[in-house]
């Protein structure tokens, strides 16, 4: 099928016979949309093959469904094509999706291409697949927290004589320029792809696209020296800057990646290809494009750990960088934490997470609106109030207008609710779609990063997300999904999703509650079945019903 762009439908004015298909609709489009996504030629909303829809044919055949779904029936989709639809009823979720989920046995990236090659599966990361990107602002706030809290713990609250070296800026790690100077830190972050940092420096997440380590170095350092914190994107590839740098005896204050590691085929890049040439291999040898890609990222993490043993405070953010370093012969690999039990996991134990929401009206003044209610009405929670006087300052929209931040148990509910009275006032034009990472408190496993390091050994244990995904089906979801292998990789992760609509009706505000109690409130339940204190008083002073507490 030749390509047409994508954009999402605007307005008050319904396209389908009810609001969660329309919320559905209009969020698969605007996750296709070019502002949006990284490759909407291909359907490839970011991390490297994370897709929206299995091909052209499939997508068209998820738009024609959600049109013609009627209010108490549930479309399923699996692995991005729809495969039927049922009557359910109108508590029931509208759509329930599943994303290359794989037997155990088989649940490797050799086994998942074969069956991508027939046209069988795709890989749906994480909110590509469920319908819910919003661009590089849905890991904005995330990043920031990381590093406020790094600069917290490690150099008294204070990053404006610091800096972050990094790599990565596409859908998900184009984040870091802005979170850094969002938290008071210069960032050196590397990218391969000239075109990624071009794309950020023209949206405002980086400040400056530099073509030599010498500039870059430079800048970093007039910087530091004046607290007065650059983001600066450097053309290069990580596995030749980072050993080059410390070869030069330069050590970084902070050190991270966010490169697409997690897939050595479809996301990273190795050392020496252009991004054409890169291209071109991919095609015609796989095989010894992933062999470049192994021997690239064992350097690239080899020199993580040589900054680590030379003072740097260096954390993985995500990607599965170590797994795959350590897959490719690099033994101290592991050396250094992931970014979860380092910095995020007491958050987890409140039930915190990164919870957003998208005006489906298209309208900046309907997002103005919630921001100026968790202003007034969250106004005790200073970090909260920071964030969103930052973030409406500095972060453009991409597609359809949205906002994220992290709240946690018993702040979601509150939240929803008053969004779907506000909708109800009129005072937000048109419905409000309510959704989250799946990154999120009790909604993953994943050894290499969420569930990482588990205070009771349970890190690899996948029936949470699964509990997590039925939960919020029972509750009332708009949709729900489950998907395997997003951010680090198949066979590395099991994860859920929900998403929910904010129409104005008194049967949404019942939902609502439901919905963003429970999702949230399963994540404390995980982690005081682990045995974190903070999640067991958190859970006993909020009431929350844990049968062997």
């Amino acid at each position: 099928m030749k390509y047409k762009p994508v954009k999402a439908a605007r307005g008050s004015k319904l396209t389908c016979k009810g609001w969660h298909q329309e919320a559905a609709f209009r969020m698969i489009n605007n996750n296709l949309d070019e502002e949006v996504a990284e490759r909407p030629k291909d359907l490839v909303i970011y991390g490297g093959m994370g897709k929206a829809a299995r091909n052209w044919e499939c997508y068209h055949a998820i738009i024609k469904s959600l049109k013609s779904l009627e209010n108490d029936e549930t479309l399923l989709v699996q692995s991005g094509k729809p495969v039927g639809i049922f009557k359910t009823h109108e508590y029931a979720p509208r759509v329930l999706i599943a994303n290359s989920n794989l037997v155990p046995k088989w649940a490797t990236w050799e086994k998942f291409r074969q069956l991508d090659k027939l046209g069988l599966i795709m890989f749906g990361q994480m909110t590509a697949g469920s319908w819910i990107y919003i661009g590089t602002q849905g890991i904005l706030q995330g990043t920031y927290e990381t590093f406020a809290a790094v600069g917290n713990q490690h150099f008294n609250g204070d990053l404006s004589d610091r800096w972050i070296l990094t790599g990565g800026m596409g859908g998900m790690g184009g984040a870091q320029p802005l979170a850094a100077t969002m938290s008071g830190c210069s960032v050196l972050c590397v990218e391969a792809d000239e075109a990624r940092i071009s794309r950020r420096v023209k949206t405002g997440y980086c400040d400056i696209k530099v073509k030599t380590l010498d500039k870059a170095l430079k800048l970093i350092k007039e910087h530091t020296t004046k607290k007065e914190p650059i983001s600066i994107g450097l053309v290069g590839n990580c596995a030749e800057i980072f050993p080059e740098i410390f070869r030069r005896g330069i050590i970084p204050d902070i050190v991270t990646d966010q490169t697409s590691a997690h897939d050595e085929l479809n996301g990273y890049i190795p050392e020496g290809l252009t991004v054409t040439e890169a291209e071109r291999l991919r095609k015609s040898n796989p095989r010894e494009y992933i062999e470049r890609a192994y021997i690239s990222m064992v350097k690239h993490c080899e020199a993580m750990v040589r900054f680590l043993r030379a003072g740097s405070i260096v954390f993985d953010y995500g990607n599965n960088l170590r797994g795959q370093a350590e897959k490719g012969g690099l033994k101290e690999a592991f050396e250094f934490p992931g970014f979860v039990p380092a910095y995020i996991r007491p958050l987890f134990c409140e039930g915190r997470g990164p919870f957003r929401w998208v005006a489906l009206s298209g309208d900046p003044k309907d997002i103005n609106t919630t921001d100026e209610f968790i202003l007034k009405e969250f106004k005790q929670n200073e970090s909260l109030t920071r964030w969103i006087k930052m973030a409406r300052e500095k972060v453009q929209f991409q597609g359809l207008p949205a906002r994220i931040c992290w709240l946690g148990y018993g702040e979601r509910a509150r939240f929803g609710e008053a969004i779907n009275d506000m909708v109800k006032k009129g005072k937000i034009s048109a419905p409000v779609v309510i959704g989250r990472d799946h990154l999120d408190c009790g909604s993953v496993a994943s050894p290499y990063r969420e569930t990482e390091a588990m205070k009771d050994g349970s890190d690899a244990i996948a029936d949470w997300p699964l509990l997590n995904g039925l939960l919020n089906a029972v509750s009332g979801a708009s949709w729900v999904s489950i998907h395997h292998g997003g951010g680090v990789g198949m066979g590395n992760a099991i994860h859920a999703g929900q998403v929910i609509v904010c129409d104005g009706t008194p049967e949404m505000k019942t939902r609502l509650n439901r919905v963003l109690t429970n999702d949230p409130g399963i994540g404390v339940a995980r982690h005081v079945d682990a045995g974190y204190k903070e999640a067991v008083d958190f859970a006993k002073k909020n009431k929350i019903k844990v049968p062997m507490l």
